[in-house]
């Protein structure tokens, strides 16, 4: 039986091209740290992972077709922060009434969005 979401992985020719991007821009926790594949967040728990993938070359060349959505609990701070040290956004935040959303560019095309779900 399937259970839910175990996470998603945003794959890469080149490992060192991302895991920066992710871990100190971002901020994201490492997990597990290999020479292939970093697993971002606790193991056992729905997580983003970075990997090498002998199939993927270059940049996403149909960067809207998936999107990783991260949690926030201020949108629009995380949004300063992160255009203050220079990532592109693509959708500055917005209300769309039971949350706030935020799209960035992060390297090799992908897109993020910052989510912060209403109480």
């Amino acid at each position: 039986m399937i259970k839910g979401l175990a996470g998603a992985t945003i794959w890469s020719e080149d490992l060192a091209k991302l895991l920066p991007f992710y871990r100190d821009v971002l901020g994201l926790p490492v997990g597990i740290d290999s020479p292939a594949f970093v697993l971002l967040g606790k193991p056992g728990t729905p997580a983003l992972a970075l990997g090498t993938h002998s199939e993927v070359h270059g940049r996403n060349a149909d960067p809207a077709r998936h999107m990783v959505s991260l949690l926030s609990d201020d949108v629009t701070a995380e949004w300063k922060r992160l255009k203050a040290a220079g990532v592109e956004f693509i959708e500055d935040p917005k209300d769309y009434g039971t949350l706030w959303l935020a799209t960035l560019k992060a390297p090799e095309g992908n897109l993020i969005q910052l989510v912060q779900f209403k109480d």
